[in-house]
C-alpha cells in the first residue's frame, strides 16, 4: 500500500517546486506566450480576412471571364455571319454575272445562226432564180412547135431542178 499513497514530504516538495516553476512561468513566460497567442490569433484572422478577399476576387475575376467568354462567342456569331453572308453574295454576284454572259452568248449565236440562214437563203433563193431564168431560156431557145412537147420539156427541166434540190 505504501506504493500506492505518496508521502506527505513528496507531496509538499513538489507542490513546491510547481509553485515556483509556475511563478516564474508567469513572470517571465506568461506574457511572451499570450502575447504570441494574441499574434498568432490575429495572423489567423488576418489570413482567414485575406482568403475571403481573394475568394471574392476569384469569383469577381470568374464572372469577368464567363462574361468576357460570351462577347467572344457574340463576336464569333457575328464574323461567321457576316462571313456566310458575303459568301453569298459573292456566290449570287457570280451566278448573275454567268448567266448574264451565257445570255450575251447564245444571243450573239443567235444572231449569227440568223445572218447565216439569211445567207443560205439569198443564196439559194438566188440559185434558183438563175435556174428558172436557164430554164426559160432553154425552153425559148428549143422553139417547139407542138404545144405538148413544150410541156413535157418544161416538166422533165423541173425534175432536174427537184432532183438538184434534193
Amino acid at each position: 500500500m505504501d506504493l500506492l499513497l505518496p508521502g506527505i514530504g513528496l507531496l509538499a516538495w513538489t507542490l513546491l517546486a510547481f509553485l515556483i516553476v509556475f511563478f516564474i512561468l508567469k513572470k517571465f513566460a506568461w506574457g511572451i506566450i499570450i502575447s504570441s497567442l494574441t499574434e498568432r490569433e490575429k495572423g489567423i484572422n488576418d489570413a482567414l480576412a485575406s482568403a475571403q478577399q481573394v475568394k471574392a476576387e476569384m469569383a469577381q475575376l470568374k464572372n469577368e471571364n464567363e462574361s468576357l467568354m460570351a462577347q467572344a462567342r457574340e463576336e464569333r456569331a457575328q464574323m461567321l455571319k457576316e462571313a456566310k453572308e458575303t459568301k453569298d453574295k459573292l456566290i449570287s454576284e457570280a451566278k448573275d454575272q454567268a448567266k448574264a454572259e451565257a445570255a450575251k452568248i447564245i444571243a450573239d449565236a443567235q444572231a449569227a445562226i440568223q445572218t447565216q440562214k439569211m445567207a443560205a437563203l439569198t443564196d439559194v433563193k438566188n440559185q434558183i432564180g438563175s435556174m428558172v431564168i436557164e430554164v426559160a431560156e432553154k425552153v425559148i431557145r428549143k422553139q417547139l412547135d407542138n404545144k405538148a412537147e413544150q410541156e413535157k420539156y418544161i416538166q422533165q427541166m423541173a425534175g432536174e431542178l427537184n432532183q438538184f434540190g434534193n
